[in-house]
């Protein structure tokens, strides 16, 4: 009934369109579908920028200063060996899975 909940098997492969008779709107067309309703759910109010570079603009500022840069390290990995040797200094391990 209305506001119920209706379950359906479908292949991993779903198409929204093919499933359920209704398309989806693509990412842009869902963004501009919101400015013209005026519903600000996917976009960041001006304070709420600003406090992420308040937030960010320190970190920036210590990299650019000299400071500490990011260590690369392969996808799929536990992360760079440094990131042992920091927490370490504190007496502390990650608590790692064995693969």
């Amino acid at each position: 009934g209305p506001g119920g909940m209706r379950l359906v098997d479908v292949p991993l492969d779903m198409s929204f369109a093919d499933a359920f008779g209704v398309s989806q709107p693509d990412a842009y067309e869902r963004l501009l579908l919101d400015v013209v309703r005026g519903n600000p759910t996917l976009f960041m109010r001006r304070d709420e920028v600003e406090a992420a570079w308040r937030w960010a603009d320190p970190i920036l500022a210590a990299w650019a200063t000299g400071g500490e840069a990011p260590r690369p390290y392969t996808a799929g990995t536990w992360g760079p060996s440094a990131a042992v040797a920091l927490i370490e200094r504190d007496g502390r391990t990650w608590n790692e899975e064995e693969d």
